[in-house]
């Protein structure tokens, strides 16, 4: 990013400092693991601690309290005064709840292909819901339901086949 000189007219495509803050310079002679863009100190590591040591987990970077805000904050952090960067993104909230039967999706799609292996899958899938803890248990039910009223429907179709064929074959003919 470049900045205009002072008293220059603003690049109006490039983004400005906000309330006329000036952006910290860049130390590419900083040693590794320290933060380029720190302020310039006496030498010594602002922490206290020695050249290239962290302090263990959940301590203090330096002697101030947690939260306090530290001498190598990078420019815009919410502490240095700039306008912050917000909250990190975070994914959408989604419910966690049980995975839905395999068996009982099945029963229902069979109850309309095969009904007998509708009534089958799902008279299992209960069972494995109440072991398991699975979701699926309306699919499951609607899939015995519907398997059992095309079962029934079947069997009636066939019996009225079987009648047909017994009259029709049986006819006297003068």
């Amino acid at each position: 990013m470049t900045y205009p000189p002072p008293g220059g007219t603003p690049d109006p495509y490039q983004p400005q400092q906000p309330y006329g803050q000036q952006p910290p310079s860049y130390d590419p002679t900083a040693p590794y693991g320290q933060d380029p863009y720190a302020q310039p100190s006496s030498g010594a590591p602002s922490s206290g601690q020695p050249y290239g040591q962290q302090p263990p987990y959940g301590a203090p970077s330096s002697g101030q309290p947690y939260g306090a805000p530290s001498s190598g904050q990078p420019y815009g952090a919410p502490s240095s005064g700039g306008p912050g960067y917000g909250q990190p993104y975070q994914q959408p909230y989604q419910p966690v709840g049980a995975p839905t039967n395999t068996m009982a999706i099945l029963s229902l799609v069979f109850a309309f292909v095969f009904p007998i292996a509708g009534i089958i899958m799902g008279h299992v899938a209960k069972k494995q819901m109440r072991t398991t803890g699975e979701s699926g248990d309306g699919l499951a039910t609607a899939g015995l339901w519907l398997s059992y009223i095309f079962t029934a429907l079947g069997a009636l179709w066939c019996a009225g086949v079987v009648v047909l064929a017994i009259v029709g074959g049986t006819s006297t003919s003068p």
